[in-house]
């Protein structure tokens, strides 16, 4: 089941749309390269990137994702990612992302 951060970070290139991907997405409609930066799935990582068609897929309907982040593109993703990271370190000297994010 799919998740929603109250505070999702968007690369500039998806701004303008990012509450018709959030509505696409949310109700399992294809999408063109968009990715989601969500949670790890492993706790040995900081965040997963996935392609967004990728959560259509039944494996996906029957575990958690919280997504935190969307972006235009696999660069964009990773750009936004490390962001991400640069802030959450800057404001808590740490890479803990799920104790920032919760």
């Amino acid at each position: 089941m799919i998740q929603w951060a109250s505070r999702i970070y968007v690369s500039d290139n998806l701004k303008k749309k990012k509450d018709k991907t959030i509505d696409s997405i949310s109700n399992r409609r294809i999408t063109s390269d968009i990715y989601c930066i969500a949670f790890a799935s492993q706790p040995d990582n900081l965040f997963d990137i996935i392609e967004a068609n990728e959560l259509l897929f039944p494996h996906y309907q029957k575990i958690d994702i919280r997504i935190i982040g969307l972006a235009k593109g696999k660069d964009e993703a990773t750009n936004l990612a490390h962001d991400m990271l640069m802030e959450i370190y800057d404001k808590t000297g740490e890479f803990d992302v799920r104790r920032y994010f919760l």
